[in-house]
C-alpha cells in the first residue's frame, strides 16, 4: 500500500458544513453538545479518511448532504473519535494541565509534582506516534488548543491525521492531513523537542485561525469499513 497523502487520500472538500442537527455526546461531565455540523466534523473526517485509506479506496469527491449514508458515516466516526468516556477525559485532563512541568521546592531541592503538556507530548506521546509512522501507518492526533477547566470548551480542540515526519537535530516536523485545510500536502505541526520539561513552542499552519497548539496525543482508533 502506498503511503497516505492528503492530495490523494483526503476528502476533496474541507470541514465546512451547513447548519444541521447537533451532535450530542454523553461524557463524564454531562452531555456535550457540539453545536451543529456547521461547527465542524474534524474527528469524523480524520477517522473516515483513515478508514478509506486502509480499505484501499479513495473517498468520494462530493460533499454528502445530511441523510446521505456517507454523511452519517462521518458523523458516526466523529463520535467514535471522541472515544467516550476515556478519550473525552484525556482531552479534559490535557486542557487542565500546565504547558511546562509544575515543580515545587522541597528541602532545598526542586521536585516535579506534575508533568506538563510539553513533556507528555514529546516524551510520552511522540515515541508511540513515531513507531506507527515508521511502519507506514497514519496516526489520528488529538490537538489541544485551549487551557481551560470548562467542559464546554472541549469542542474547541481539534483532530488531524499524522502521516509522515522529518527531524533536523531537535527540530521535529509532523506532516498532517487537516480536514480544515483539505487536500493540502504542506500542512504541518513543528516543535523543538530539546527541552520538554519547559513550555515548548509549537508552530503550525493548521486551519485553526489564531488558536495555538498546546500539545497533541495519539487518539485510540479502530478501523471500520466504509459503506
Amino acid at each position: 500500500m502506498d503511503g497516505f497523502l492528503p492530495s490523494k487520500h483526503g476528502f476533496a472538500f474541507t470541514n465546512t458544513w451547513p447548519s444541521q442537527p447537533a451532535v450530542v455526546l454523553p461524557t463524564p461531565f454531562g452531555d456535550l453538545r457540539l453545536g451543529n455540523a456547521a461547527g465542524g466534523l474534524c474527528g469524523g473526517m480524520v477517522f473516515a479518511a483513515m478508514d478509506y485509506f486502509l480499505d484501499g479506496r479513495e473517498p468520494a469527491s462530493d460533499r454528502p448532504p445530511a441523510g446521505d449514508p456517507r454523511y452519517k458515516f462521518i458523523v458516526c466516526r466523529l463520535i467514535d473519535s471522541w472515544h467516550v468516556p476515556a478519550g473525552v477525559a484525556q482531552y479534559y485532563q490535557w486542557m487542565s494541565l500546565p504547558d511546562g512541568d509544575k515543580t515545587r521546592t522541597v528541602l532545598g531541592r526542586e521536585v516535579i509534582v506534575e508533568r506538563g503538556l510539553g513533556w507528555r507530548t514529546v516524551r510520552v506521546q511522540w515515541p508511540q506516534i513515531k513507531k506507527d509512522l515508521d511502519r507506514g501507518l497514519p496516526v489520528p492526533l488529538g490537538v489541544v488548543t485551549v487551557a481551560s477547566r470548562n467542559p464546554t470548551d472541549l469542542a474547541l480542540n481539534h483532530q488531524v491525521l499524522a502521516y509522515a515526519y522529518e527531524t533536523s537535530g531537535s527540530h521535529l516536523t509532523v506532516r498532517v492531513y487537516d480536514p480544515n485545510r483539505g487536500r493540502r500536502d504542506d500542512t504541518s505541526i513543528e516543535l523543538d523537542t530539546s527541552a520538554p520539561a519547559k513550555p515548548i513552542v509549537i508552530t503550525h499552519n493548521l486551519g485553526l485561525g489564531q488558536k495555538p497548539v498546546r500539545g497533541f496525543f495519539r487518539v485510540a482508533y479502530t478501523p471500520r469499513k466504509p459503506g
